[in-house]
């Protein structure tokens, strides 16, 4: 092997940890010709999982095809460079609130970026993906936690995989609501958001492109009832006009005017209490 083979291979092995993946993109940009690839493979350095995508072999293991979900976004987000962020239940998830989420095995990872790479639907993950455009905020990094182990020294089980804040995730998952989530689960998982931080919560509201999710935003917010909800005026936000259709068979939100489940919907009588 020529001397610059060789240190091109050494900052290929330096960069990928056992277990994480590079695209043929990153190779080239690493100075690794199309057809030094196949010796790599038939080296042992790699290994290929698709189309011009490789993974560092682990040693020791029993070859199982199946890469863990968040080894594959480590690898993007740290290694590759790629804009890519982990956001609504996936997000949530993360951060502790699975109590609540009760999610199942089959569960998506829904990543959200706005040139996400071809191949990452096509990778064996051991749960399947759902990609999202970043169009939900005109701010697109605006309730992100930035800079989670990006540290030059950080180790790779010091890695951390870049998502959004709580109060971010939240309203990724309502933009999902009725076809692809719950309201139950959103409801879940609303109980256990009592530390919301309502200077943020008041930015990605302004910032949100979607009059659906603000209104629904307050329907829950509402419902619950957190502390920080006393900090939020709903009439400082565009919530549209008219009424919105969200659900058959639904019920109208008397103060929000958007269909939900006819059980998300409280009616006031005069005396104040209400009828349930």
């Amino acid at each position: 092997m020529s001397a610059g083979r060789s240190q091109n291979l050494k900052k290929v092995l330096e960069a990928v940890p056992p277990g994480y993946l590079v695209d043929a993109a990153w190779l080239t940009g690493q100075g690794v010709a199309y057809e030094t690839f196949r010796d790599y493979v038939k080296r042992g350095w790699l290994e290929r999982v698709h189309r011009g995508v490789f993974r560092r072999p682990v040693p020791n293991t029993s070859g199982s095809n199946t890469i863990p979900w968040n080894a594959c976004l480590l690898s993007m987000q740290h290694i590759m460079n790629h804009e890519v962020h982990i956001g609504g239940t996936t997000a949530l998830s993360q951060q502790g609130y699975d109590h609540y989420l009760r999610l199942g095995k089959n569960t998506p990872v829904w990543v959200y970026g706005d040139a996400t790479p071809k191949w990452l639907g096509k990778l064996p993950l051991d749960a399947p993906i759902e990609t999202r455009k970043t169009t939900l905020f005109t701010d697109p990094a605006l309730g992100l936690k930035e800079n989670i182990g990006k540290s030059e020294n950080a180790l790779p089980w010091e890695w951390q995989l870049r998502m959004s804040a709580p109060e971010r995730a939240v309203m990724e998952a309502m933009d999902e609501l009725p076809d692809h989530g719950s309201f139950h689960s959103v409801d879940m998982m609303f109980e256990g958001l009592t530390t919301l931080r309502p200077k943020l919560l008041s930015a990605l509201l302004l910032s949100c492109t979607k009059i659906k999710v603000r209104r629904l935003f307050f329907v829950f917010a509402d419902r619950h009832d957190h502390p920080w909800r006393k900090r939020l005026d709903p009439k400082a936000f565009d919530l549209g006009a008219g009424d919105r259709a969200l659900v058959k068979g639904g019920k109208i939100h008397p103060q929000y005017r958007i269909m939900v489940p006819e059980e998300f919907v409280r009616t006031e009588v005069e005396d104040g209490t209400s009828d349930l």
